[in-house]
């Protein structure tokens, strides 16, 4: 075992006997017990060893480097570590923990703060999408996270302004969605009954639930009397806050917690034949758990494989590929079942603030935006009805033929119409008062829904001097 080895005070590194390399720090104050704390972790190499101790050095306030050579690289480690560690969810923890190893750190983890401009920031993203091909959105999410990195960095004095504010960003192109149409969702429907899971491909189409919330369901959820779905937690497997040093343990877990956002926490109503669907599963647990016995799992969830485990997303993944498959389908996205249902929804009438709700989104208006297209479509389908009623508005009927006296005076005729009062005319000629007065009647018809029933000319009197024409339209 080699020496205990002093990097500027900083703290010590020693190679232990199976030649793994320890950095030891303190780490500050445990504020429970007023002592010193002592941090350890352990390195392949003598290299990385010295700097894991420069980062931990940092990280727990040992010896922190002068602000004006602060580097955006040190600064987002401390800002997820300190600041974003405990008040974020995992999977968001992990986007944020990828976003700076994975695109800042590599390119402009060197550059001080006080050396970073907008500008600089405007070419590594240009950089990015042209180069890299990242898409719009990836590019404003990395921007927002850097947003709000380097708020906290502004807010601690070590920046004067945040150079992210000033980006101009790509517009984001609308994701396109995955639908099924209404055969491809009887065949898939179809084909789940001759699968032990196919009861929650149904759930998913009569619901719009995520995989996540799917698996995470748990028995407490259901309300049977009410008929009522509660989405209370997510099952996902996601990559450890901390990864593992060795290249044995694990780097990923499975994370049961919350939805992602408090819309994601409703209340699903559930159709009769969902419930009958489900209490069916329950059947089909309690002989799995009378096939094994002691040796099966009781953990309360719905979604369990023959051992009453819950079911990973992977797993669950693959079982949903092979009823596609059973159904003749291509492959979809299991997230297109929830599009599915919320288009479905739409076609059917479900308003827009009841579907917001059920699919647990944060506004109406992001719903009747991502779903935009299939409202189009409905509206035109819809609009088509009416197209009958312009024809009928519009067509003047055949054959219809209505009276006319007509009553001679000095130089000229005086036409009236029997069964349009407010037509009424004076013409030098008759062959002059018949267009004029059957061009007036055409007009009255077209304006009316349904035209007046023509008098009998018969029981038209007539004075003196006057006759009766019939004029045709």
């Amino acid at each position: 075992m080699m020496g205990k080895t002093r990097h500027n005070g900083e703290g010590t590194i020693r190679q232990r006997s199976d030649h793994c390399w320890e950095v030891r720090i303190s780490g500050g104050i445990d504020f429970a017990t007023g002592k010193p704390i002592r941090i350890s972790r352990y390195a392949a190499t003598e290299e990385e060893a010295v700097r894991l101790l420069h980062q931990l050095s940092f990280q727990y306030g040992g010896n922190q480097p002068k602000i004006s050579n602060m580097t955006l690289g040190e600064w987002l480690d401390l800002w997820l570590s300190v600041y974003m560690r405990n008040s974020l969810k995992q999977s968001t923890y992990n986007s944020y923990d990828s976003y700076a190893k994975n695109h800042f750190k590599p390119v402009l983890g060197n550059v001080r703060l006080a050396d970073l401009t907008t500008r600089m920031l405007q070419q590594f993203y240009n950089y990015k999408l042209e180069n890299d091909s990242l898409s719009p959105k990836t590019i404003r999410n990395l921007n927002l996270y850097l947003h709000k990195a380097l708020n906290q960095a502004k807010s601690e004095g070590l920046i004067l302004t945040n150079p992210a504010e000033g980006i101009n960003l790509p517009r984001a192109s609308k994701p396109q969605i995955e639908i099924l149409t209404r055969d491809e969702q009887a065949r898939l429907v179809q084909a789940s009954y001759q699968h032990r899971y196919g009861v929650f491909i149904r759930l998913v189409l009569m619901t719009g639930i995520r995989l996540g919330e799917l698996l995470g369901l748990q028995w407490c959820d259901v309300d049977f009397r009410a008929r009522m779905l509660h989405i209370r937690r997510t099952l996902n497997r996601l990559q450890k806050r901390d990864n593992p040093t060795d290249d044995i343990s694990p780097r990923t877990e499975i994370v049961i917690q919350e939805p992602k956002t408090e819309n994601s926490v409703r209340d699903i109503p559930l159709l009769a034949p969902v419930v009958a669907d489900l209490l069916n599963w329950r059947k089909v647990q309690e002989q799995d758990r009378l096939a094994l016995g002691e040796a099966y799992i009781e953990n309360g969830f719905i979604v369990t494989n023959p051992c009453g485990s819950y079911i990973e997303p992977r797993t669950f993944s693959d079982y949903y590929a092979q009823i596609l498959k059973s159904a003749g389908l291509r492959h979809f996205t299991f997230h297109a079942l929830r599009h599915t249902f919320a288009s479905r929804a739409m076609e059917q009438g479900m308003d827009e603030k009841t579907l917001s709700a059920i699919l647990g989104h944060y506004s109406v208006a992001f719903t009747m935006d991502t779903y935009a297209h299939v409202l189009h479509e409905h509206l035109n389908q819809e609009m088509g009805c009416m197209e009958e009623l312009y024809s009928i508005d519009r067509a003047v009927p055949q054959n219809l033929i209505y009276p006319v006296i007509v009553t001679p005076a000095i130089g000229s005729y005086v036409f009236q119409s029997v069964d349009f009062p407010e037509i009424q005319m004076t013409v030098p000629t008759v062959e002059e008062g018949v267009a004029m007065a059957a061009g007036a009647m055409r007009d009255a018809v077209l304006a009316l829904r349904f035209p007046p029933a023509s008098s009998d000319p018969v029981n038209v009197p007539l004075m003196p001097g006057q006759f009766l024409l019939q004029l045709s339209l």
